[in-house]
């Protein structure tokens, strides 16, 4: 088991394909949680994961609950910028969780929110609502990978 990536929502076909071309290089599972706001073939997420998407590692879920269930006994974290209790870089990554990003539109639904037991926050200069949600999901993955030293050996 390794880290993995999940995208709760998402609804804008650039920022999915970004993020399926960056875990195809680094190694990553990535878990795609319906509904989406797009067609899953849209050229736009094609055009920002280009040939990377048929290299990457993912799975579509057609619910939360399904998803849920897949990850039963697994860590879950949710990058939360409103309720979290800490930073990404204060917060002790494990190896085998699972780090959720919420949808670009709406964060989180609120009962889904309550059944991710763990959240973390990026820090943010004041009056800011939100980071781009590709860059927020880059940033965590980033600090777990480095904490765990599980980012790709240089060959």
């Amino acid at each position: 088991m390794s880290i993995s990536l999940a995208l709760y929502h998402p609804q804008i076909p650039q920022n999915t394909g970004t993020l399926l071309r960056l875990v195809s290089c680094l190694g990553v599972h990535l878990d795609l949680i319906r509904p989406f706001g797009f067609v899953f073939e849209d050229r736009k997420l094609h055009r920002a994961g280009m040939d990377y998407i048929a290299m990457a590692d993912y799975e579509i879920h057609d619910s939360f609950e399904l998803f849920l269930q897949k990850y039963q006994g697994r860590r879950l974290v949710a990058m939360e910028a409103n309720s979290a209790p800490c930073s990404h870089k204060e917060f002790r990554y494990r190896e085998n969780d699972v780090l959720i990003v919420g949808s670009e539109h709406y964060g989180f639904l609120k009962d889904d929110l309550e059944r991710i037991p763990y959240k973390v926050k990026i820090p943010m200069v004041p009056q800011r609502r939100s980071i781009n949600m590709a860059l927020s999901a880059t940033i965590v993955l980033s600090e777990a990978l480095s904490q765990l030293d599980m980012f790709p050996k240089e060959i």
